[in-house]
C-alpha cells in the first residue's frame, strides 16, 4: 500500500517537473528570480550586523542558519506539494470533485498535484546560506536535515489547516495569504526579540518560531527541549490538519455533486 502511494507521488512529481521544464527560459527565470529575491531580503542582516555585534546573543551566522532552514523547508514544500496555498480556491470552486473521483488519498493527491519550480531557487539559496554559516559538523548537518523536515511539515500542515476552514467559513484564500505571510515573516527573526507572551503565540497559534528560530537553535546545539518542541509541534499540527480536512471533506461530499475535471 505504502509502496503504491509512493510510486504515485513520484509519478506526480516527475510529471510536474517535466511540465515545468517544457518552457526552459521560464523555468530558469523562476529559479534565479527566487534566489535574487531571497538575497535582497537577506541583505538587511549583513548591514545590520555591521553596526551591531548581536541581537541578544544572535549573530549573523545564526541568521544564516535561520534563512537556510526556512528557505530549504519552503522550497521543498512548494516544489513537492505546491498546491497547499490553493486549497481554499480548489474547495470553493468545486474542483475538489476531481480528486474525489479518483482512487487515491484525496489530501495527498491535492497537495502534490501542483509544483512551484521557484521552490528550487529557495532550495539553492538555502544551500548557499548554510555553507556561509560554517556549521559543518556531521551532527549539525544531521540536525539541519531533521530541522528542515520538521519545519517543512509544520509549514505544510499549518497552511492545510488554515485553508481547510473553507469547508466551514467559505473561501479562506485571504486568510491563507495572511497566515503564510505571518508564518514566513515571524519565522525569519531571532526568538530573543520576542517576550514570553509573543513566543507563546508564535508557537501555539502561528507556529513561526517552530519553522525558523527553534530548529536553528537545535542545529547549533542539541537540546531535549528543542527536540520535544519540534517533534510534538509537527505531530500535533499534522494530526489536527488531517482531522479538520477529513471532517470538512464529509461536509463537502454531503453538499456537492461529483463532477470529473479532465
Amino acid at each position: 500500500m505504502l509502496k503504491r502511494e509512493l510510486t504515485f507521488l513520484f509519478a506526480l512529481w516527475r510529471a510536474n517537473l517535466q511540465g515545468a521544464m517544457e518552457f526552459r527560459v521560464s523555468f530558469l527565470l523562476q529559479i534565479f528570480g527566487m534566489v535574487a529575491n531571497n538575497l535582497l531580503y537577506f541583505a538587511f542582516w549583513p548591514v545590520f550586523f555591521s553596526h551591531f555585534d548581536d541581537i541578544h546573543g544572535w549573530t549573523l551566522n545564526d541568521m544564516l542558519i535561520v534563512m537556510a532552514i526556512v528557505s530549504f523547508s519552503w522550497g521543498i514544500m512548494t516544489f513537492l506539494f505546491g498546491n497547499f496555498n490553493f486549497i481554499s480556491e480548489v474547495i470553493a470552486n468545486g474542483r475538489l470533485d476531481y480528486y474525489l473521483s479518483l482512487p487515491r488519498p484525496v489530501l495527498t493527491h491535492l497537495l502534490a498535484s501542483r509544483s512551484n519550480v521557484s521552490g528550487l531557487g529557495d532550495i539553492a539559496f538555502g544551500v548557499v546560506a548554510y555553507l556561509l554559516s560554517g556549521q559543518f559538523q556531521p551532527e549539525q548537518i544531521l540536525r539541519l536535515l531533521f530541522g528542515v523536515c520538521i519545519s517543512g511539515t509544520i509549514l505544510l500542515f499549518f497552511m492545510t489547516l488554515v485553508h481547510s476552514l473553507t469547508f466551514w467559513v467559505g473561501n479562506a484564500t485571504e486568510l491563507g495569504n495572511l497566515g503564510v505571510n505571518a508564518l514566513l515573516t515571524f519565522s525569519l527573526y531571532p526568538i530573543t526579540i520576542f517576550d514570553n507572551t509573543a513566543r507563546f503565540f508564535l508557537i501555539i497559534f502561528v507556529p513561526a518560531l517552530l519553522v525558523g528560530s527553534v530548529p536553528a537553535q537545535f542545529v547549533k546545539a542539541f537540546s531535549w527541549q528543542g527536540l520535544v518542541q519540534l517533534s510534538l509541534g509537527a505531530l500535533v499540527l499534522t494530526a489536527l490538519a488531517i482531522t479538520v480536512f477529513t471532517r470538512g471533506l464529509r461536509r463537502y461530499e454531503s453538499g456537492s455533486a461529483i463532477q470529473v475535471e479532465v
